[in-house]
């Protein structure tokens, strides 16, 4: 199941990177327009990173615990994100729609390693 949950983490965090890096104009479209690109584009760097090491993992049949880790708080953290910021008004209540995977993806992580 663990190697089931970092593939689909690791191809859910492979495309939500990519795509400001790709297709800016529609992350803007759907996400609200940005000012800094560039932190735009730093954001999805780091998210494509962990979608290395979740997919690298997942094919090699092993998740060690540090990838877990790294799993989970990516996941934690990107709620929290989600969540405060559209509440606050600082960013567009859209990113509440992808609070829902990680959270289930948190939810996974914890069911599987019990």
């Amino acid at each position: 199941m663990q190697t089931t949950l970092a593939t689909i983490q690791g191809i859910y965090y492979l495309i939500t990177g990519l795509w400001p890096l790709v297709h800016m104009k529609s992350f803007e479209r759907v996400t609200g327009p940005k000012i800094d690109h560039w932190l735009v584009k730093t954001v999805g760097v780091l998210i494509l990173c962990t979608s290395l090491v979740l997919l690298y993992s997942a094919s090699r049949g092993q998740i060690p615990p540090e990838v877990k880790l790294l799993a989970i708080s990516n996941a934690i953290g990107l709620t929290v994100i989600d969540v405060w910021y559209p509440v606050k008004g600082r960013i567009s209540k859209v990113y509440l729609l992808d609070a829902v995977p990680e959270l289930i993806l948190v939810g996974l992580w914890l069911f599987a390693s019990a």
